[in-house]
């Protein structure tokens, strides 16, 4: 379970260290140049390192306490910015950034080491249909989109590959988790996340844009986990891990908002191609 637990903590540093890269490079870029810029080349391999290791957390850990970590990516944006690039930080950044960590810990006191199980027999169908409607949404609002729907449609990509990874660890082997439905859905969801959470920053700042994708991946695949793949919660710690979760989007969400963000922001914004 520790191990899982590093995993997780270092997917987070991964995802917070991409999202500023991002942000960064979107002031910069727009459209397919700022895919192509070597920034967001950097970003995107950063975010593959933190993919990886959510992927190893995700094999003994529950979806709740994955996501919950994996949010708290904000306490690591928001602390890059003060140092590296002398952003100013509230007093209520420093206790968003204490109640965050002090959430995490009472989710993680509420779960243990959980081995995936195997999903109802309708699961597989229903994860490739939602990926289906999922890439049909993305692609009808990458153009002329706001940049709330953009955001909201990364974190459904990162939240779909997060349920997929999850559901994909009851097989034994490495081969036969590759080679099954849920691979493409991982696959699929992931680039939806990356390249539309990407194109969101173009559009939005990065505070709300991190906000909005943290507390849909936190909420989503945490529900989906207890209500279908079979992740519980320690007896008697329901409460525990209900306020932790909310303490946890809370404080995510007043980081996300924090002014410190607006320092990765160096540069006017051009207009969308």
């Amino acid at each position: 379970m520790i191990v899982s637990l590093l995993c997780a903590v270092g997917s987070a540093l991964a995802y917070g260290a991409s999202t500023l890269m991002q942000a960064v490079a979107t002031r910069r870029a727009h459209g397919l140049a700022a895919v192509m810029a070597p920034l967001v080349v950097g970003a995107f391999v950063v975010d593959g390192l933190g993919f990886l290791l959510s992927l190893l957390a995700l094999d003994s850990l529950p979806l709740f306490v994955v996501q919950s970590v994996m949010a708290s990516m904000l306490v690591v944006v928001v602390v890059g910015a003060r140092f590296l690039l002398q952003a100013r930080l509230r007093r209520l950044d420093v206790v968003a950034v204490g109640v965050v960590i002090g959430a995490l810990v009472l989710i993680g006191l509420g779960s243990g080491e959980q081995p995936a199980v195997e999903p109802p027999a309708s699961f597989e169908r229903a994860m490739l249909i939602a990926t289906g409607v999922l890439v049909a949404l993305a692609l009808a609002l990458y153009r002329s989109g706001p940049g709330w729907a953009l955001a909201a449609v990364g974190g459904l990509g990162f939240s779909g590959a997060a349920i997929a990874a999850r559901a994909s660890h009851h097989h034994d082997g490495l081969a036969a988790m590759i080679w099954q439905p849920m691979t493409a859905c991982i696959v699929v969801c992931g680039i939806v996340g990356a390249l539309w959470y990407l194109r969101s920053l173009e559009r939005l700042a990065v505070g709300p844009s991190a906000a909005i994708l943290s507390v849909l991946e936190v909420v989503v695949p945490g529900a989906v986990g207890v209500l279908v793949l079979g992740d519980t919660i320690a007896p008697g710690m329901g409460p525990g891990v209900a306020a932790g979760l909310v303490l946890a989007i809370g404080g995510c969400v007043v980081l996300a908002l924090s002014p410190a963000n607006r320092a990765a922001e160096d540069q006017p914004a051009r207009a969308p191609v």
